[in-house]
């Protein structure tokens, strides 16, 4: 090939699901650069279109397929050469998904080591045999500690390699290229799940939990500053089980500790925390650290003792409540989010009644409030007392209504409060400044609008962050006025 990049095949990748799918995507493009592929912004004119899709939920699963078959118009339009499908519903349907979208080529996670390779097959008129899709735990040791050794040699997206070298002197261990200008990114810190909940079926395609080591985490976290990111987004399955596969010394309050050191990255943030899980210490490290925003995503999913534990979880009103009162009594100001599921099998109208109360009671920042739906594999499946659909529906639009009025009362109660922004970016329309206080988490958690009126030739960037005091909340949004400009 020549130096000239416009020589180059190109391809359109596109990212879909949650943030951890973001990170995969992300080491997709640059393992994609690496084999000489150009990727670009639009899908109309690219040589390949590849969509990294999600597997999760029923909504999830229909948002894949709906791209696939616009990208599959393309196709026929001649407008694009290829169409693949990866990520984790091509993961975990393969063969099926294949042959109910012919116009598509499907690759799984053992494709991605070489997927410049792949690629350039289906380009050059070779299409892959599907997989057909097994259960991703069975290739790792039942016991954690023995999987670091055993990882080595097969392939588990953002964690491990297979026949990669140490760490390098500079940039992360993964092929990576972001794809994302935002002063936030995402950053995995480990794959996969040992969790048996009866409504998820993520474990299956994504495999036992698996941690990065400690050092591949921060090597990571550095190059990201040199990438002008500000704010490390810490995600994986179960952030709270970092380390249990690893030696003695790494676990989650280890990596904070290593993490906050990092004086060109001002904030981390941590995710997906299962509540049996926290102990009482990982709550004054995440509350101590200059480092660390104080914020608290807490996978509740219920609070009714009877779901809970047909859900094949633990807890009941009285210790979530507990564990809320013990955050705030660390960090007062922090933002506590949540998800809850309505309409599990076996839920009662009394159950729904418990739930609705703690969600009163606990008064979180934010709650997503999802509708439970049959996933194929999982226990739920085969559990006796189904609710309709249509009460599923009504159950999950009254808990939302609910979180919603808990939500936007606590949102009006940070009036006053003095809070420091992260700005991502500038309405060109009117000039107002968008970003998010330390408590407002990446995408779903509200934003916070910057008031300049009093001082309109204050000089912003993206990346920037601002001291400023909140004036008003309009839902769950902020509005502020800017106190100083921190350097």
């Amino acid at each position: 090939m020549s130096g000239d990049s416009s020589d180059l095949l190109s391809v359109h990748l596109v990212s879909l699901g949650c943030a951890r799918n973001d990170v995969d995507s992300e080491e997709l493009a640059g393992r994609l650069a690496a084999g000489g592929f150009r990727l670009v912004d639009d899908a109309d004119g690219a040589d390949a279109v590849m969509v990294n899709t999600c597997g999760f939920i029923t909504q999830a699963k229909q948002e894949s397929v709906d791209v696939l078959l616009e990208a599959a118009e393309l196709k026929a339009d001649g407008r694009t050469q290829a169409v693949v499908a990866v990520g984790c519903m091509a993961e975990r349907y393969g063969a099926d998904l294949a042959a109910e979208l012919p116009e598509a080529d499907i690759l799984g996670f053992d494709d991605y080591d070489d997927i410049a390779a792949r690629l350039q097959g289906i380009l050059g008129g070779v299409h892959p045999t599907p997989h057909v899709p097994r259960d991703r735990r069975e290739l790792l040791p039942i016991t954690p500690v023995e999987r670091q050794a055993a990882a080595s040699g097969i392939i588990v997206p953002g964690v491990t390699r297979a026949g990669e070298g140490p760490v390098p002197a500079s940039g992360p261990r993964t092929f990576q290229r972001r794809l994302s200008g935002a002063p936030s990114a995402p950053l995995k810190i480990a794959s996969g799940c040992d969790r048996r909940c009866a409504f998820c079926a993520i474990p299956s395609f994504r495999g036992s939990y698996v941690s990065r080591t400690l050092d591949d985490v921060v090597a990571e976290a550095r190059w990201l500053a040199t990438q002008g990111v500000k704010e490390a987004f810490l995600v994986s399955e179960n952030t709270s089980s970092y380390g249990k596969d690893l030696a003695p010394g790494q676990d989650l309050e280890a990596l904070l500790r290593a993490l906050s050191g990092i004086e060109e990255l001002p904030w981390v943030r941590v995710s997906y925390l299962q509540p049996a899980e926290i102990r009482p210490g990982l709550i004054r490290t995440m509350g101590s650290l200059d480092g660390v925003v104080d914020y608290f995503d807490l996978s509740f999913q219920h609070a009714a003792p009877d779901v809970l534990r047909r859900m094949r979880r633990f807890g009941d009103p009285e210790s979530f409540l507990g564990l809320v009162e013990q955050v705030r009594e660390v960090a007062p100001q922090a933002g506590i989010r949540a998800n809850v599921i309505a309409g599990f099998p076996g839920e009662t109208e009394r159950d729904v009644e418990i739930l609705a109360d703690f969600l009163r009671e606990a008064r979180l920042d934010v709650c997503g409030v999802f509708a439970y739906s049959d996933e194929d594999g999982t226990e739920g499946v085969d559990l006796d007392g189904h609710v309709s659909e249509d009460e599923i529906e009504d159950r999950r639009a009254m808990l939302a209504d609910l979180a919603m009025e808990v939500m936007e009362g606590r949102a009006a109660d940070r009036v006053g409060e003095e809070v420091v922004v992260l700005l991502e970016q500038r309405d060109e329309d009117d000039g107002t400044w968008i970003g998010r206080a330390a408590h407002q988490g990446p995408e779903v958690d509200g934003i916070t609008l910057l008031d300049l009126s009093a001082d309109p030739d204050l000089s912003l960037a993206v990346g920037t962050f601002v001291r400023a005091r909140v004036t008003d909340s309009a839902g769950i949004d902020l509005e502020a006025t800017p106190i100083e400009v921190l350097s």
